[in-house]
């Protein structure tokens, strides 16, 4: 038998090159880290045709950019998770020059042009990318390298100097503007710096003051802001005067999901009814009205299930990591899912205001869906070498190091 296996022959003769390649890698194929891959996976899947309901090209395209986004994240997997921390902080000045060039006078339409009002995303001839989503993950790698090193977090100068920094990358993304993406920071933060042993006195009265700033910044928004805000209120207090303006597509989304019932319309029902309600932005923000409509009630908490998989799975592989670095990376990743998970179902079903977020691993875009299975990989990296060196996963014992 090979020396570098220590399991039973038979894994050994099934896949011969595994152990070879966990040897080399210095990780273990047995780890928690495959419970964010599988549902990730699963959920790209149910994008690829929810999407091609109505959108088959666009489908296409996402499917191209799912494998881009795999071939990622199995790259990330192969340098160790050190090697990441340590590279961390230049990753995200390289994100923030390119947050700063999306806004910076004088920029050649040719490089960067705004759409709907927006500058969000740098053309690359065949490709546009979208910095700030690439920027959400090398925040969360630079928060967690700042983290571990910097001052206690247990005091107020520790919890508010993470604070001020993170508003840097928030604010750029802000002036874009972009604010679903900006509102996604915060509460990463706060996750992070709980896992760190931040008081919760502190916590709260970071949350309180944010609150208050919230309700006193409502004046400072853009007109459609506040539209949106004030279309909200109004529907959840029964006024429908918005449905056919600022509300419209909130209305629609609303409408398709409670068109769905318990088991949904199938293939070609769904596609009429979304075409004839004009649904706006179907395959991206409203991804999940399409779900509901097509596959119902089931398909739609299937989804739902699924993407709090991934945020189980992550907070696991933090909660487990024997490295600090780890444990901040997968609590960190978790929390923005989850978070970005919610905010996009709970504006699909009205109970949130429209922000433009999209869904993690199931709407539309290709900076989106590849930034998320990079955000996997690494997930998978920390747990594999976790495993590998306790031979545990999740702190349960198991066999052989393979």
């Amino acid at each position: 038998m090979s020396g570098f296996v220590r399991g039973p022959a038979r894994a050994t003769q099934a896949a011969p090159y595994f152990p070879v390649i966990s040897q080399i890698l210095g990780l273990s194929w047995w780890n928690v880290g495959w419970i964010p891959v599988v549902a990730s996976a699963l959920l790209t899947c149910i994008g690829i045709v929810a999407i091609g309901t109505t959108e088959p090209n666009f489908a296409l395209r996402q499917v191209a950019y799912s494998v881009v986004g795999l071939i990622a994240a199995a790259l990330i997997v192969v340098p160790l998770p050190a090697l990441i921390e340590r590279w961390s902080p230049v990753v995200f000045l390289i994100t923030l020059g390119s947050l700063v060039l999306l806004i910076a006078p004088g920029v050649p339409e040719a490089i960067v042009r705004a759409r709907n009002g927006s500058r969000c995303w740098i053309d690359l001839g065949p490709i546009d990318v979208q910095p700030a989503e690439f920027a959400k993950i090398a925040w969360i790698l630079a928060g967690a390298w700042w983290l571990r090193r910097a001052a206690d977090v247990r005091s107020r100068t520790g919890v508010l100097l993470p604070i001020v920094l993170t508003a840097v990358p928030v604010l750029l993304i802000l002036v874009q503007p972009d604010l679903g993406t900006a509102l996604l920071f915060f509460p990463t933060l706060l996750a992070m710096l709980l896992t760190q042993g931040a008081r919760r006195l502190h916590l709260g009265a970071v949350v309180l003051s944010a609150s208050l700033l919230a309700s006193a910044s409502y004046p400072m928004l853009k007109p459609h802001q506040r539209a949106r805000i004030d279309s909200l209120v109004a529907q959840l207090k029964g006024d429908d005067r918005y449905n056919r303006t600022i509300g419209f597509q909130a209305d629609r989304a609303r409408t398709l999901v409670g068109a769905g019932g318990f088991f949904g319309n199938g293939e070609e029902n769904s596609k009429n009814l979304v075409r004839f309600n004009a649904l706006p932005e179907e395959h991206n923000d409203m991804i999940f009205a399409v779900v509901a409509c097509r596959w119902g009630l089931m398909g739609g908490m299937l989804v739902i299930f699924l993407e709090a998989a991934i945020v189980f799975g992550a907070m696991w592989v933090g909660v487990t990591s024997r490295n600090p670095f780890g444990r901040l990376v997968g609590t960190g990743i978790g929390a923005m899912i989850g978070f970005q998970a919610f905010v996009n179902i709970g504006m699909t079903l009205g109970i949130l205001p429209i922000t433009g977020l999209t869904l993690p691993f199931v709407s539309f875009g290709g900076s989106s869906i590849v930034a998320s299975w990079i955000a996997i990989g690494i997930l998978f990296s920390v747990a594999a070498r976790d495993a590998k060196a306790g031979g545990t996963v999740g702190g349960s014992a198991v066999r052989g190091n393979g």
